[in-house]
């Protein structure tokens, strides 16, 4: 592929002016309020269907979508008190309860604890005033182990138990203003993959190519999370390789990046060639690019997220990779969720039971790699509507088109 063919694709873009006409659009407001308040409701209503008398949410994603507080863990607790009735409650170290107060989305009361105090008694305490000494409680599946050990030290009558069905229950289906955002944050990577495609020139190491996609991120109003680039053998590792790697004529170009945008990510993978593409290199990736087509048709509503990975391991199988996770062929899942994270619950794998439902997000990347040789990955992201699958950025038009 000659990149000079590629300049038109572009679209201007000057730094410190506004993007080209093939840019984002008006970015989609943040979540408000009303949102918020909306997910409370939500998670307080599978909380009491659970007969679990509260959710405990520590810093991370989770907190961010449930209360709108952004805080860092460490070995200092703070975290969210979400009762099956009532108000939400933040604990948190005194000096910090300015700080918090600031950050809170949702109505909150905030219980302090100072510095020769054991939080989890201050937990135990609001747990007992509540009547809830003897009921369930679930804690937010990423959460640390001192905190369940230390509840149970406070109040050995509770029972700790997992909260990932109450939490994936609401933050799986996306709404109309996450789906909104996620939109953005995928054009804004995909305006960046334009400008920056046609950039790479010979010698090129992978951090000046990431370097000018971040670049091109900030810019276009995205904060970067990845930029990985593989070059030549190294895209046939899905994660690449600590082999020195430089851009040469007639060698795959594998890119797979992303950014967040008001908190929810993006996720696109492009593989093309440098110069002339070899036949080996054509078919492989018209390969993987109908590979990708198959996870989309197999997307239906009520099918199961396994039944997708099936689909596109049984084609490649008739194609003589594989079988199952050997090389060559696909050696990971077809496809992870997506959302406030790059990488959330469920996935299109192989055994997973989980039903396709509207609002669900996904990433469709079935790579191909030959050890030795090179690897190709096309990944697009896509959600479930109720008329079936909508991708976020619609998939590369060939080899010689990639962007």
């Amino acid at each position: 592929m000659g990149f000079g063919s590629l300049a038109a694709l572009a679209p201007s873009l000057t730094w410190g002016a506004a993007p080209g006409p093939e840019g984002p659009g008006s970015p989609p407001p943040p979540i408000g309020g009303p949102e918020r308040a909306a997910r409370i409701a939500k998670v307080q209503g599978l909380l009491r269907r659970e007969g679990l008398a509260a959710l405990i949410v520590e810093p991370g994603s989770s907190l961010v979508y449930f209360t709108g507080v952004r805080w860092g863990r460490s070995e200092r607790l703070t975290c969210a008190l979400i009762p099956a009735r009532g108000e939400v409650v933040m604990v948190t170290p005194f000096f910090e309860e300015p700080s918090i107060r600031e950050s809170l989305g949702v109505p909150a009361d905030v219980l302090t604890w100072h510095e020769h105090e054991d939080p989890l008694a201050i937990v135990a305490t609001w747990l007992k005033a509540r009547g809830a000494a003897s009921q369930d409680v679930a804690i937010e599946e990423t959460s640390r182990f001192f905190i369940v050990d230390g509840l149970k030290r406070n109040l050995p009558s509770v029972r700790v138990v997992s909260g990932a069905g109450v939490v994936r229950a609401c933050r799986m289906l996306k709404t109309p203003a996450e789906i909104a955002l996620m939109q953005h944050a995928s054009d804004i990577t995909m305006a960046a993959y334009r400008y920056t495609v046609p950039r790479i020139e010979a010698g090129m190491r992978p951090e000046d190519i990431g370097a000018i996609m971040n670049g091109a991120t900030v810019k276009l109003g995205g904060r970067p999370e990845f930029a990985l680039v593989l070059l030549g053998e190294a895209a046939a590792y899905p994660h690449g390789s600590g082999k020195p790697q430089a851009v040469k004529p007639g060698e795959v170009v594998l890119m797979d990046c992303g950014c967040t945008f008001q908190g929810y990510q993006s996720d696109i993978s492009r593989t093309f060639v440098f110069g002339e593409a070899t036949p080996q290199q054509r078919k492989v990736w018209g390969e993987v690019r109908r590979g990708q087509e198959i996870v989309f048709e197999a997307a239906r509503l009520g099918a199961t997220c396994g039944s997708v990975d099936d689909a596109v391991r049984g084609y490649y199988a008739s194609l003589g990779y594989g079988p199952d996770y050997r090389l060559p062929g696909l050696s990971h899942r077809t496809g992870h969720g997506i959302g406030m994270d790059g990488h959330e619950p469920v996935n299109l794998v192989r055994g997973e039971t989980t039903r396709l439902a509207p609002g669900m997000c996904f990433s469709n990347e079935p790579g191909i790699y030959l050890p030795g040789a090179f690897g190709v990955r096309l990944e697009d992201c896509f959600h479930m509507t109720e008329q079936g699958p909508r991708w976020f950025s619609q998939p590369a038009k060939s080899l010689d088109q990639p962007v």
